[in-house]
């Protein structure tokens, strides 16, 4: 459970930007010459925050070790260790003069923390940056992504990387909703019990953009938990429509894990209740795994689970 529960590691743009990649890009033919502009001469950036930016080359772009520079310079909040921020980023390539990715195309930004582990081209940009501004990053795709290059985004290890942030707001967590009973699908206990599955029958088929919702089914008298506790507790889970849970640990041992360790559906959902509850959750798939198929759980799945919370610490 503990694996599988595990929120995968603030990478950017999920798995694009995993950083370190191993294998050796073809750098025949790439490279600095004669006719590059260095950096930001190359280019012309223009457009508001938080809108996809207008981006015209004036040739190949030269750059080495990794640069940052604030383009527009917001009127918001300076962000501070720990603070969450909704981002836009562009990406181009400086050797081939086009966009290999944009946020703004899928309409997915992406929320990263001050300080988190970042791959290394995003390691200053958040840092003393005020919200509303838009950064730009220059380097080469080798000191950006490792000495492959990022081949995900068509970018070889020899080429040059642009990259453009737009840090649009503050991410506020969403808290979860507590509804009734009729909203969240009913436990169906086995022989000894304990919950062995759920019964989604007059439940309708959860949205994707929904909310996470929560039903106490049982409030507890123990102690508050936070999302920093370390929790102890039984769990199923299922999606909408599943013949089987993809996890549980009613047949087994209760799990330890930390709130910080789990999908945030989790860290949202838990917080605030008391050891000895039991309660529903309903986890929209931006609270969960995202389009990241997993062992019994389709991309895109609204998650839903059980769990009894036996102790924390």
């Amino acid at each position: 459970m503990y694996r599988r529960l595990r929120r995968p590691a603030l990478v950017l743009l999920p798995a694009l930007l995993a950083a370190s990649l191993t294998a050796c890009g073809d750098d025949e033919g790439e490279g600095t010459t004669s006719g590059d502009r260095e950096r930001l001469d190359a280019v012309s950036v223009s457009g508001d925050v938080g809108e996809q930016p207008k981006v015209e080359w004036k040739g190949r772009m030269s750059a080495d070790d990794i640069e940052t520079e604030t383009l527009v310079e917001g009127d918001g909040e300076e962000l501070e260790d720990g603070d969450q921020v909704v981002t836009n980023i562009w990406i181009g390539n400086g050797f081939t003069q086009e966009k290999s990715y944009s946020t703004y195309d899928d309409k997915q930004p992406q929320t990263l923390t001050v300080g988190d582990d970042l791959a290394p081209i995003f390691a200053d940009v958040l840092d003393g940056q005020k919200l509303g501004s838009r950064v730009a990053v220059t380097a080469s795709a080798d000191e950006a992504f490792g000495e492959a290059g990022n081949p995900g985004l068509n970018i070889a290890n020899k080429d040059s990387v642009l990259v453009l942030v737009d840090l649009v707001e503050e991410y506020v967590p969403p808290k979860p909703k507590d509804v009734g009973a009729g909203q969240v699908p009913r436990i169906v206990f086995g022989a000894k019990g304990d919950p062995v599955r759920l019964d989604f029958k007059g439940l309708p088929k959860p949205d994707a953009e929904g909310d996470l919702l929560r039903h106490v089914v049982r409030e507890g008298k123990g102690k508050t938990l936070t999302e920093d506790s370390t929790v102890k507790a039984d769990y199923l889970g299922m999606v909408y429509g599943g013949g089987k849970p993809f996890d549980e640990s009613f047949s087994k041992q209760p799990a330890e894990f930390s709130l910080q360790q789990v999908v945030q559906g989790w860290t949202l959902g838990l917080s605030g209740l008391k050891v000895g509850s039991r309660v529903l959750l309903s986890i929209p798939p931006d609270l969960g795994y995202g389009d990241q198929e997993q062992p019994g759980i389709p991309a895109g799945s609204t998650l839903y689970f059980v769990v009894d919370i036996v102790s924390a610490k």
